[in-house]
């Protein structure tokens, strides 16, 4: 360290001792997620996994690559930066399993204006935290201290995963039949997007963020900046038992953007609105921010994090099953004729 350390580098606004130290704080955290497919440690140009093919016939690897977006705006304000790592992995680790793909690694992202090792670790600690709870190793990442760029105190996040699911077992969505059903599962919060509206309904500042709210049982920051839950383990013990035609994460565009993503031509879906509690939070940016219905319906996720198709006959099977990895889910809907669109009633 001390022979790559660079004073004039230090002036410019750039402390590269500071990014050793955060290395250090984060090792325990990383190397906690490492399984036996990694075979390299950190340090080094590249992170290294061996594939097992070993159970797989004809592996296809699947990617996904994300950010947090503006609700990092929150955890600025809030000065809490420990769960904002898992939203990163799960906006990634969501969007793969929908193919079917078990996550294998993750890498991550940052840029800052300066680098802090202890909110660096913390950081990297709530990424490591959503890895263990999608099953894949953090293999490796980059921290990029870029002053002048970035406001001191202020960051962007983002990641990128890889997963791998057996060719005939891809799920994309061409098994889909007429009456079909849609299973919905709770989602924890806003998870992560939609944020730039929140925070003009609310003017978000340093004060209001505090605010208690009866209905929600916790201030405002609290509620928003809850982590986006991970769906992987529940959904890849669902797929061993349960023939599974569709699946699609509710992300930006809520329900009417992304449902159709995984429907087939001539076929759409009738979702019931009262078939699952919308929960507190999106009742409050409503009321609070004077939003259409149809306008929430197509930016938040509402209360529904994932949507699944399966069969009718099996639907009470697959409710048991993810029931029984912790899972709150619905019958919310139906696959009807159509043109690749939903409707709400």
């Amino acid at each position: 360290m001390e022979k790559s350390f660079s004073e004039s580098y230090k002036q410019a606004g750039v402390d590269v001792t500071a990014g050793y130290q955060a290395v250090e704080l984060m090792k325990e955290a990383v190397r906690s997620t490492y399984n036996k497919g990694v075979i390299s440690d950190l340090g080094g140009f590249g992170g290294l996994y061996s594939l097992n093919t070993k159970e797989i016939k004809e592996p296809i690897l699947v990617s996904g690559t994300d950010g947090v977006g503006t609700k990092l705006k929150l955890a600025f304000l809030m000065n809490k930066h420990d769960t904002i790592g898992q939203d990163c992995v799960a906006m990634c680790v969501n969007d793969i399993i929908c193919c079917g793909a078990k996550p294998l690694f993750f890498l991550d992202y940052m840029a800052l204006g300066k680098n802090i090792p202890e909110v660096v670790a913390t950081i990297v600690k709530g990424v490591a935290d959503g890895c263990k709870m999608s099953g894949c190793s953090l293999v490796g990442g980059e921290t990029a201290e870029m002053p002048g760029f970035y406001q001191e105190g202020e960051y962007d996040l983002a990641g990128f995963s890889v997963g791998v699911v057996e060719k005939s077992k891809i799920i994309d969505s061409q098994k889909i039949e007429l009456g079909d059903v849609v299973i919905g599962l709770a989602s924890s919060g806003v998870h992560s997007n939609g944020f730039s509206l929140v925070r003009k309904i609310f003017n978000i500042n340093g004060e209001n963020i505090n605010q208690y709210y009866e209905e929600l049982g916790m201030t405002l920051g609290e509620s928003l900046l809850t982590p986006t839950k991970i769906y992987v383990k529940a959904i890849l013990k669902l797929l061993e038992s349960v023939e599974v035609k569709g699946i699609s994460h509710i992300t930006g565009g809520g329900f009417y953007e992304n449902m159709p993503r995984m429907l087939k031509d001539g076929v759409s879906l009738k979702i019931k609105k009262d078939a699952f509690p919308i929960l507190p939070i999106f009742k409050l940016i409503q009321k609070v921010g004077n939003i259409p219905e149809r306008d929430m319906y197509n930016t938040f996720n509402m209360g529904i994090g994932m949507a699944i198709i399966v069969k009718k006959e099996e639907a009470k099977k697959a409710i048991k099953i993810l029931e029984e990895q912790g899972e709150k889910a619905y019958l919310i809907g139906e696959v009807v004729e159509g043109s690749k669109d939903i409707k709400i009633v």
